[in-house]
């Protein structure tokens, strides 16, 4: 005997979150090859321009039967496809103009031969259109018991959108890791995809096809907001995430299935519709991933540029010090802070450069110790490499290169391999002043 509360929700809820399941894994794993290409539109232009297939072909058969209509509706989706190729290269336009002047044109289509004399008995619901229609996959037989599920009626008793998003979801994903190289190569350089022996225009043609199937069959359960939302939410949370693309689709397809069964649980408790609660979801898990990501997320930036900010202090006053040391000058600290300018980061950055031992504050001015003497050499000369880089190699006049050199010496603690010094080895910079040695 089924529990009452398990009944329940094998007969209300399992068949929509497989589908919205199914829906999100096909989708939001095409998206990650449509988000590297810049094309994530591509899902939204396929989602809006079903609608004139899907009205073609009930005037061409005069039939609602589900397999027509979903072979209309990829017709569209292909020919949109095309459509975008054709436009972008002849046109000359950028792709996400080619998708939305389709899309646009592709659609209002739609609107028109739906409003027809000759449409008007087509029965579309733009609800249904927006939203899919999950609440309406129900299991209608009711079982009872757990056998119930070994009966050789189950299969047939399992919606036919269930079976479609299940079969494309497996073709998904064998078509990911059959040719997931290829993928990988014609997404980053279709340039080097093309000296490899891999087709780039083949393999492109061969992701719209299977996106614009993904689509279509998660078209009628889920609608096009949720599909919408599945091939660019997942993709661009996972590409916050992590910068290898193993790790993308696998953390893209971890998301997909959070999305898919919290959006639900959330839809569920607030009575809401589940699909747009699943896009709306999605899009708070991508604003999360945005906001908290360790190495691309907004704190995570402001703390590196933080850091930056504050190291270039720091290397702004050995440098100043170390310039002064030269021509055996000082300067108080007070001087110091005017010549660098009055702010809360330069005196942190004194007050850093003390606490680490790389300067003295005496009563009159200013000391480099030995540390802080090795560390302003080290940012002085590459200051000058860069100097003497950018006039023999740049071709710039050497009144112009202190700024630009100035912005350079902070890059990096390790000589650029293209500097001047490891094929010249010069001894002084554009202006004459000497090149401090390497330290060793």
């Amino acid at each position: 005997m089924i529990p009452k509360l398990y009944q329940m929700f094998m007969i209300l809820d399992l068949f929509p979150l497989l589908s919205a399941i199914f829906a999100a894994l096909s989708c939001g794993l095409l998206g990650n090859f449509l988000v590297l290409r810049k094309q994530s539109l591509m899902g939204d232009a396929i989602s809006h321009a079903v609608l004139p297939g899907l009205v073609g072909a009930f005037l061409i058969t005069q039939s609602r039967s589900p397999g027509i209509m979903f072979i209309g509706a990829a017709i569209s989706a292909l020919l949109t496809v095309v459509l975008v190729e054709v436009i972008k290269r002849l046109g000359k336009v950028e792709p996400g103009a080619a998708m939305g002047v389709v899309f646009s044109v592709l659609f209002a289509l739609g609107v028109y031969m739906l409003e027809s004399a000759s449409a008007r008995s087509v029965d579309l619901d733009a609800d249904c259109v927006l939203h899919g229609n999950l609440q309406t996959l129900f299991w209608i037989s009711s079982p009872t018991e757990w056998t119930h599920f070994l009966s050789a009626n189950t299969a047939d008793e399992i919606p036919r959108q269930v079976w479609t998003l299940l079969g494309t979801t497996i073709a998904v994903i064998a078509f990911i890791s059959v040719f997931f190289k290829e993928l990988r190569i014609a997404s980053f350089d279709a340039g080097i995809s093309t000296v490899q022996g891999i087709n780039a225009g083949l393999m492109h043609m061969a992701l719209m096809t299977f996106v614009a199937i993904a689509a279509v069959a998660s078209f009628e359960a889920v609608g096009s907001i949720l599909v919408i939302a599945m091939l660019i939410c997942p993709a661009a949370t996972a590409r916050m995430l992590t910068d290898r693309l193993g790790s993308q689709i696998l953390v893209s397809a971890i998301v997909a299935l959070i999305t898919a069964i919290g959006g639900y649980i959330l839809a569920a408790i607030f009575e809401v519709n589940a699909a747009g609660m699943m896009a709306s979801f999605a899009g708070v898990l991508l604003v999360i991933a945005i906001i908290g990501s360790p190495a691309h997320g907004i704190i995570a930036k402001a703390r590196n540029q933080r850091r930056l900010g504050n190291q270039v202090a720091l290397e702004d006053i050995l440098g100043s010090l170390y310039r002064l040391a030269e021509t055996n000058q000082s300067a108080s600290q007070e001087e110091l802070i005017t010549a660098l300018g009055h702010t809360k980061r330069t005196t942190k950055a004194l007050d850093k450069a003390q606490y680490d031992k790389l300067i003295v504050i005496m009563d009159t001015h200013i000391a480099l110790t030995d540390a802080g003497l090795a560390r302003g050499a080290s940012i002085i000369r590459r200051h000058r490499l860069w100097e003497g880089y950018l006039v023999d190699q740049a071709g710039l006049s050497p009144d112009h290169v202190h700024e630009t050199a100035e912005q350079l010496e902070h890059l990096s603690e390790l000589p650029d391999p293209n500097l001047p010094d490891e094929q010249t080895n010069p001894t002084t910079d554009p202006h004459g002043k000497p090149i401090p040695p390497e330290s060793s």
